[in-house]
């Protein structure tokens, strides 16, 4: 969430940065200046009740000692009326605190200036496009023809087993899928990340220190009995390792990476975005995240784009990178690059990595500072997927597929026992 502080410096300025998502968050912030001030100003009459009740019992206190009973007892009464008032003066700052917690919950994070105004990912900025998109001679099929054709995987056990959107991956879909999966973490251990297998399930605080809470509350699967969360992403249980903590600034960056199934309701999702493996319920990701000083944090954003770049082109899929527009970033991200590989039998683009930085948005919410010779400051908190299987997947069997054969990217031979698909 916003930082406090920096609604109380500078409201108007918080206001012209949220414009570039396109809509007006003017009432909310100026709810929580407001609450603030109420806050403060009970806060400050509190702090001078307390004072009066420790000055009450002080003299009092020395009203007994020289036998003065009768005046001592006037100057109990008096105390006593007085942690009244403070006890009721204290359930009103609890009151407060829990409205405008809310408040603050409700407002997104501000956009980086690089940031693009737009209200729809039709304004998101193209930054480059790598690589020429496949040509054929013959007519060739979408991913879910192909997955069939060569019994890869097999959506209506899925259905069966579960319902739309949880496949079932068969023999060498099933081993293509794991080698993706090693390489993606061997890759991502080669350049200093360390790997993390988190829990797969969360409870609310760590939905909340990540920000998926209150925002994507309805997109999460719940279990209700446990008031447990299934993960939307390995981004929020490990980012929560660090909740409450206080890193050394010299041990920074921390670099994480860790592979977990991943589940997502997808709630109101139709059409033909939601075929074979474009948009599902349950999918496996590879995510990178890293905590960093604030100084160096947008450093860190290009290089982690570069890096998401560097395994693309190990898979040989021509793709592009976008800088999303204010109005399709995601709540609590300050600046995101989307890479998207092209699908050929689909002619169309598919998102298969998001890597973006929060600033303090995650920190301030988790309460992950850094301590610099005893001076504490909130830390910078960046994730991206690296990468998410199931759009990978599609493109590599769209676009290297032959006649009688699926050719796979040389990169992932040594993880296979096999070089193609037959």
């Amino acid at each position: 969430m916003l930082e406090l502080g920096k609604i109380r410096e500078d409201l108007m300025l918080l206001e012209k940065k949220l414009e570039k998502r396109g809509g007006d968050f003017s009432y909310q912030l100026n709810s929580i200046v407001e609450l603030d001030r109420k806050r403060r100003k009970i806060q400050v009459h509190l702090d001078t009740l307390r004072a009066n009740v420790n000055k009450i019992s002080q003299e009092m206190s020395q009203l007994f000692k020289t036998g003065q009973k009768d005046e001592a007892d006037k100057y109990r009464e008096k105390s006593i009326n007085i942690k009244n008032q403070i006890k009721s003066l204290e359930e009103d700052i609890k009151s407060i605190d829990k409205e405008l917690q809310l408040a603050l919950f409700s407002v997104p994070n501000t956009p980086h200036e690089t940031v693009p105004s737009g209200r729809s990912s039709e304004q998101n900025q193209i930054i480059l496009e790598h690589s020429s998109k496949p040509t054929f001679s013959f007519k060739i099929l979408p991913h879910w023809e192909l997955a069939e054709k060569y019994k890869l995987i097999n959506f209506e056990l899925g259905v069966k087993i579960t319902g739309a959107g949880f496949p079932v991956y068969m023999g060498k879909g099933a081993q293509l899928q794991r080698a993706l999966i090693n390489f993606f973490l061997d890759e991502a251990k080669n350049i200093g990340y360390q790997e993390v297998q988190p829990p797969i399930l969360i409870n609310q605080n760590s939905g909340y220190g990540t920000g998926q809470l209150p925002d994507k509350d309805g997109q999460m699967y719940y279990v209700q009995e446990d008031d447990l969360f299934l993960i939307p992403t390995a981004e929020v249980p490990i980012t929560n390792l660090y909740r409450g903590s206080i890193v050394e600034k010299e041990h920074l960056p921390i670099k994480h990476v860790g592979y977990t199934p991943c589940f997502r309701r997808e709630a109101g999702s139709y059409g033909k975005d939601v075929r074979g493996l474009n948009r599902l319920h349950q999918f496996d990701k590879v995510e990178i995240v890293q905590i960093t000083d604030p100084k160096s944090s947008y450093k860190t954003l290009e290089e982690m784009s570069s890096y998401v770049q560097n395994l693309l082109q190990k898979l040989e899929l021509p793709y592009r990178v976008l800088n999303l527009c204010g109005g399709d970033l995601g709540f609590t991200s300050s600046k995101t690059y989307d890479m998207e590989v092209w699908s050929a039998a689909q002619e169309r683009w598919l998102e298969v990595s998001s890597v973006s930085n929060f600033e303090t948005f995650q920190s301030n919410r988790l309460k992950l500072r850094i301590n610099e010779l005893g001076d504490k400051s909130l830390a910078h908190t960046l994730n991206g997927s690296a990468l998410a299987l199931p759009r990978i997947v599609a493109a590599i069997l769209e676009n290297n597929q032959t006649q009688t054969s699926i050719q796979l990217p040389k990169v992932l031979h040594s993880y296979l026992n096999f070089t193609e698909i037959t």
